[in-house]
């Protein structure tokens, strides 16, 4: 490399990854394969449009590369493309979120500029995303914001509360995911209840993607309107996201694309895709599907091994490759401290409000927890438990 400076800073940043225990629940290692078409030719097309109607000349291969990502889409989740629709050139899952919304629930607004429209989503302390109704996040400032939190004592979603909550509140669209809640979500109830208070339901799997893939968690297909993944977690990809709308008579697969270009976006990133589906072909292997059950073993085996030395785990366990660790109400530490004491002993997690959380979202009482990346370095459950000793060791100061 020419540039001496970035040739470095890539060095030293390849240098921290292999020196650390990575165990950030929305982080993993992508494969030479993907990281060789991340830096490819493709980078130089602009690709404006969808495969054959595009605003450029000079893409009969882009659209070849877009199409197979968008085939692998669809054979990875067993998803008839007579049945859905895939747009793969969403960036990431914020702009992919709000690209859904704004193409089957268009805002309005009442006569003092309120919002009318409904989004009810998980709340963050909750274990909910910022984009799922946050009101910091443009999700929660376009659409009214209806925010349901976990029951108080299992630390798990109560069906029957939210049921009565969306009767009550009839919202537009429910979403069903998170981006710190361990334990299954049960699609079929959330079906039932968007039927009940007749809204749309959307899922965000982008933490648990790669596990519906392995066959270990739910498939939210039979049950969604709507479905939405980053590529970048449990999926093993490059940086990006994939959205999927039910195709029927309400013509949400027009919407969706009209929405994301020219409403939103404009050229899309062809090399990133081409990652994306590098990604969907190595997920739909049986080593894969051995990889997403050793992510949970190694999730649970962690989980189990932090109750006994005494740490508090939220909802009592995980079925998943997230844990949720409340370190304030455990030691007394928050999970900040417990984050960057952590870190400076080789151990990255992120800090992370926990359900009914009252300290600071900068300063909160617990920490995240996740096995993919370490699970991609081929660690395994006896690996699991001599992490749960270090972490205990470190937060104790022995």
């Amino acid at each position: 490399m020419q540039d001496k400076q970035v040739e470095k800073l890539i060095k030293d940043e390849a240098k921290r990854q292999k020196s650390v225990i990575n165990l950030i629940a929305s982080e993993n290692y992508v494969s030479k394969d993907i990281l060789q078409a991340l830096g490819s030719e493709l980078t130089n097309k602009y690709a404006e449009g969808y495969p054959g109607r595009r605003y450029y000349g000079g893409n009969t291969i882009i659209d070849k590369v877009e199409n197979l990502a968008i085939s692998r889409a669809l054979k990875l989740f067993k998803l008839k493309p007579e049945d859905w629709h895939v747009n793969v050139q969403l960036l990431s899952g914020s702009p992919a979120n709000f690209a859904l919304y704004s193409a089957l629930v268009s805002p309005e607004f009442d006569k003092e500029g309120k919002p009318t429209k409904k989004i009810m989503g998980m709340k963050l302390t909750s274990g909910g995303h910022l984009t799922h109704g946050h009101p910091l996040s443009i999700t929660g400032k376009l659409w009214k914001s209806i925010q349901f939190e976990l029951d108080p004592v299992t630390q798990m979603i109560d069906y029957e509360k939210l049921k009565a909550l969306a009767v009550a509140e009839k919202p537009d669209i429910i979403v069903a995911g998170f981006t710190a809640y361990p334990r299954f979500v049960d699609f079929k109830k959330f079906r039932e209840i968007a039927d009940v208070s007749d809204s749309l339901l959307h899922v965000d799997m982008s933490h648990f993607a790669g596990l519906v893939a392995g066959g270990v968690y739910p498939s939210p297909f039979p049950y969604a309107d709507s479905v939405m993944t980053t590529t970048h977690k449990s999926l093993r990809g490059p940086r990006q996201a994939i959205l999927f709308v039910k195709k029927d008579e309400r013509g949400f697969d027009k919407k969706l694309d009209k929405m994301v270009i020219p409403g939103l976006f404009g050229g899309p990133h062809e090399n990133n895709i081409a990652g994306v589906a590098i990604a969907l072909k190595e997920d739909d292997t049986p080593a894969f599907k051995k990889y997403a059950k050793q992510v949970v073993k190694n999730a649970q085996t962690l989980a189990k091994g932090l109750q006994k030395l005494g740490w508090k785990i939220i909802s009592g366990g995980t079925d998943s490759h997230l844990i949720l660790m409340d370190t304030f109400s455990s030691k007394g530490i928050s999970g900040k401290e417990a984050s960057e004491k952590l870190e400076k002993a080789g151990i990255i997690v992120n800090m992370n409000t926990v359900p009914g959380d009252t300290r600071s979202v900068m300063d909160p009482s617990g920490i995240r927890l996740g096995t993919c990346a370490e699970t991609t370095r081929g660690k395994k459950e006896k690996d699991m438990l001599k992490i749960a000793q270090k972490i205990d060791k470190i937060l104790k100061g022995k």
